[in-house]
């Protein structure tokens, strides 16, 4: 599979142009992916990465003579968020999205620390958004990867800006304490009750059959769940011992990770009572 360029305005449809941050890696697959929306007149950034000098220099050039709407972010995870300040500061747009959250996450990815840097001018609760000559962007409260994940959808276009909660290439990484897998289910839930034509990933191609995506993803999760189930069942209450039965043959980089999403499991599971933890997990 050929990788889409780094630093390289691509035009999506007419109002959407995505450019690729250079910071590929085991989590983040091809690397952070900003979108640029908006017409002739005007423009927002959703998501504008880490920073990086020429990732900056690329969203600026791409926005060219139009008038800097706003920076959004659809949460604040450091690959994601860093860049707004820089570019706020360079542009003179304001930074609208999600609200702060800074916490400790024992997540293992590179992107799994919070941007402590992430000051919002405005923040957006479901259903608010911003607008420009012939375009809008409207928020969609998508809980569960974080507490404070927004998606953002262009109903000019019936596209879905889906940020980490649904990724073109992976399942998306519930890790706790701040991510909850309950808020995760339920926002899917929440997807497949719209009617979005498309989504566009903060990582991963474009998602063109979002509903079948959905249901899907949705598919897999219980999966899991009953195989965590299984294995309770059968003694084994170690998250490790649980990851190493699961995910066979799994990248050995992506383990950590996996065993953040099996313990979100479990934490939803002890929520229904249907699990506890006493030294190791067992059935309640």
């Amino acid at each position: 599979m050929t990788h889409p360029p780094t630093g390289v305005p691509i035009a999506l449809e007419p109002l959407v142009l995505r450019i690729l941050a250079p910071n590929a890696s085991p989590y983040t697959h091809t690397g952070t992916q900003s979108y640029v929306v908006g017409g002739a007149v005007d423009a927002a950034i959703i998501d504008p990465g880490p920073v990086d000098a020429a990732h900056l220099d690329t969203l600026v050039a791409a926005v060219g003579n139009r008038r800097l709407v706003a920076i959004l972010c659809t949460h604040t995870h450091r690959d994601h968020s860093p860049a707004a300040a820089p570019l706020a500061a360079r542009t003179g747009a304001p930074v609208v999205g999600c609200t702060p959250l800074t916490m400790e996450d024992a997540g293992p990815r590179a992107d799994a620390a919070f941007d402590t840097g992430y000051a919002p001018d405005r923040v957006l609760a479901e259903g608010d958004g911003v607008s420009g000559d012939g375009w809008s962007l409207v928020a969609v409260e998508t809980p569960g990867h974080t507490s404070n994940h927004l998606a953002f959808a262009l109903p000019e276009s019936g596209a879905l800006f889906s940020g980490d909660h649904v990724m073109g290439w992976s399942t998306t990484i519930v890790s706790p304490p701040d991510g909850d897998m309950r808020a995760y289910m339920a926002s899917l839930e929440k997807l497949m009750g719209r009617t979005d034509r498309i989504y566009y990933p903060g990582h991963g191609e474009a998602v063109e059959n979002p509903q079948r995506f959905v249901r899907g993803l949705l598919g897999h999760r219980r999966s899991r769940e009953g195989q965590i189930l299984r294995l309770l069942d059968e003694g084994v209450g170690a998250v490790p011992a649980m990851v190493a039965r699961m995910y066979v043959g799994l990248d050995a980089r992506l383990l950590p990770a996996a065993e953040r999403s099996v313990l979100a499991h479990l934490i939803d599971l002890e929520g229904r009572g249907l699990a506890m933890e006493a030294g190791e997990w067992r059935r309640s």
